[in-house]
């Protein structure tokens, strides 16, 4: 028997993922949708989160999620820890639950070698400084370019057809970090849920998945799933 008395297991209860999702609705509408999109990719929630969850009668009021994400930070390949999906039913709040679920979390990871770096995206970071986490501000990087390429260029992807879902797959299980200084090496599961409702683009002769969106004329460039670092310049002429 474990001694964690949160922690749950996805493949030992069927029905856990119907209760956990119905407290995730109400803390973040439209992640059950985001987690379906990424089921028919074929790289479920379920198969990447480990959940710890307080139970109140059967129903799910406390969550807290952790994730294995391999990266690569600095040059060297790390395992990194994501604690995500940090939900407690209104009515179940200040009552300590979310502090016992989040401190068991805490000793699961230290345990299982993962402290060393967590990651959380939040916008309320002060519910975790008394965790120890500390804020690390996301930046966004704008370039102006004159495009000369052609729309033609990338093709959106279809996973009604089987060449394109294998596409996908192949690329995500061979991919290289963005950059060398941080990134996502083979990973599934966070980037079928975060990027699988957007239209995914791909570039034959890059070999080349772009998720992306244009918006009056600015490009913004999300992410990148290829086998070989990418400048900006070889998309823009593309």
């Amino acid at each position: 028997m474990s001694q964690y008395r949160f922690k749950q297991s996805f493949s030992d209860d069927p029905s856990l993922s119907d209760k956990l999702f119905d407290l995730m609705e109400v803390t973040f509408p439209g992640i059950s949708s985001l987690a379906e999109c990424a089921r028919k990719l074929g790289a479920s929630w379920e198969t990447a989160s480990t959940p710890f969850i307080r139970f109140h009668d059967d129903i799910a009021i406390t969550h807290v999620g952790v994730l294995e994400i391999p990266m690569q930070i600095m040059g060297q390949r790390l395992t990194v820890g994501g604690v995500h999906g940090v939900a407690t039913r209104a009515e179940f709040r200040r009552r300590g639950y979310y502090r016992e679920v989040m401190e068991e979390v805490l000793e699961y990871c230290d345990r299982d070698r993962l402290d060393e770096t967590l990651v959380l995206t939040t916008p309320q970071p002060e519910l975790y400084l008394p965790f120890g986490f500390r804020v690390v501000e996301e930046h966004i990087f704008k370039v102006k370019c004159n495009s000369t390429g052609s729309t033609d260029s990338f093709r959106t992807l279809d996973f009604t057809d089987t060449k394109d879902y294998t596409l996908l797959h192949r690329l995500l299980e061979t991919r290289i970090p963005v950059s060398n200084i941080v990134g996502v090496v083979k990973e599934k599961p966070v980037f079928c849920v975060n990027e699988g409702s957007r239209p995914l683009f791909y570039a034959e002769d890059l070999d080349l998945i772009a998720c992306m969106e244009i918006e009056d004329n600015r490009l913004h460039l999300f992410d990148l799933v290829t086998t070989q670092i990418c400048s900006l310049k070889n998309i823009k002429y593309y």
